[in-house]
């Protein structure tokens, strides 16, 4: 009977030890660790320090951990994994999954950028009727063509230029034969014929459609790596202007451009950047990937933006916070500069989205000049604590000043750079 109440207070006593930890707030900020930290080589997270906790590695790789008054220090130090174990009076009650990886920096941009995009064949942005002697039609849509269709094939000849299609549209009506198509719709292809008809006005042979085979416009630019030359830019799917569909890209070109006015935004009327495009037209890099993370591919030169050239190390998506960053944009000519913003809410994702962040602009100066974020300064990266977190992707129409923005783990991802390299250091067993 006596052992039982020794244990019962025994009991009692640890119940109530559990539970004050549970209101102590470092505990419970222990407890709150994730069950997997990614981090880089180099890179130190610090935990306040929760007596009795104490804290060691499962193996001598990679980790390094430092105790000392009210914290306790987690130093990577070489890629690899590992395992934190927490201790409360000898008894586990936290295990941490670690894993490090290889030290990985970027340039950031800012740069107002023009981009050219080619098209995997013609793209159908309407339909039009073709004035005959027996009435109006349209052959394209007769034929079935909708719009946002690609026209890769005409007659088993590959279709790249709008001039290309207008002499196999000649040929096949003073032939009186129909025209073979290969049709790309939602990443499916298929086959169908049309048949050219001529206008009685023009005396010429049409196919009842309208089509566009490039795109132009102007970004911003958000990184550049400079081992590997590969760059990311805008944050977000360029779409035709008419179908408001992604264009499909077969290839694309990089130029400089430069603002010359700014419309400014308001409540409902989300502002735009006016720029041209730099009069030399020189080609600063390709284009090879329009994405809904942005567009990607190689710049043949290093372009400096003037007060961040150097590489910097990124921020992964469960690492950002909410409180200040910085923006780096162009208002007024070529000049990079650099705006205040907040970071309103982040969500930690574990895989791939577009809206990672909503950030809204609190730089004065920034503000009156454009009244928030506009068209055109997509793309802009988004600096926090000297590191790279994310791009300004989109403006909430009824509140200019705010918007969303892009982790820019997710368009490193895109541009085909491998933050997550393994490493040759033996894991944890």
């Amino acid at each position: 009977m006596k052992l039982t109440w020794i244990k019962k207070i025994i009991g009692g006593v640890l119940l109530v030890s559990l539970l004050f930890l549970g209101f102590n707030k470092p505990f419970q900020q222990y407890i709150s660790i994730p069950k997997k930290l990614v981090l880089f080589e180099g890179e130190t997270i610090q935990f306040p320090k929760a007596a009795p906790v104490s804290a060691s590695l499962k193996t001598g790789s990679g980790l390094a951990i430092q105790s000392g008054g009210d914290s306790l220090t987690l130093d990577a130090e070489a890629p690899g994994t590992n395992q934190l174990l927490l201790d409360f009076a000898g008894l586990p009650v936290k295990k941490v999954d670690v894993e490090v990886l290889r030290d990985f920096k970027v340039i950031p941009g800012g740069q107002s950028i023009g981009v050219k995009l080619n098209t995997k064949g013609v793209l159908v942005v309407g339909h039009h009727l073709v004035d005959t002697l027996k009435g109006k039609k349209s052959p394209g849509e007769i034929a079935g063509v909708q719009i946002g269709d690609m026209i890769t094939e005409i007659n088993q000849h590959q279709v790249k230029r709008m001039n290309e299609v207008t002499e196999l549209v000649q040929k096949a009506g003073e032939e009186g034969k129909p025209l073979d198509l290969i049709i790309t719709r939602e990443n499916k292809s298929f086959e169908t014929k049309l048949t050219p008809l001529k206008d009685k006005n023009e005396n010429i042979y049409k196919l009842g459609l309208y089509i566009r085979d490039s795109a132009a416009g102007i970004g911003t630019m958000t990184f550049y790596h400079p081992q590997t030359k590969k760059y990311g830019a805008l944050g977000h799917v360029i779409s035709d202007m008419d179908t408001k569909m992604p264009i499909v890209v077969k290839d694309g070109e990089v130029v400089r451009s430069t603002v010359t006015s700014i419309e400014k935004g308001s409540n409902g009327d989300p502002g735009e950047k006016l720029a041209r495009f730099s009069p030399d037209k020189e080609i600063i890099g390709n284009i090879n990937r329009n994405s809904p993370f942005g567009i990607f591919g190689k710049l043949n030169q290093s372009i400096p933006n003037g007060i961040m050239d150097e590489a910097m190390p990124i921020t992964l998506s469960h690492q950002v916070k909410e409180g200040p960053a910085q923006i780096l944009t162009v208002v007024d000519g070529s000049q990079v500069e650099k705006f205040d913003i907040e970071i309103v809410s982040t969500i930690p994702q574990k895989f791939p989205a577009i809206k990672g962040m909503v950030i809204k602009v609190t730089d004065p100066k920034l503000l009156k000049k454009t009244g928030g974020i506009v068209q055109g300064m997509s793309g802009s990266p988004i600096v926090q604590n000297g590191k790279l977190v994310g791009a300004v992707t989109h403006v909430f129409v009824n509140d200019p000043t705010s918007g969303y923005g892009v982790h820019i783990e997710w368009m490193l991802n895109e541009a085909g750079i491998n933050i997550y390299e393994k490493s040759t250091i033996p894991k944890a067993s």
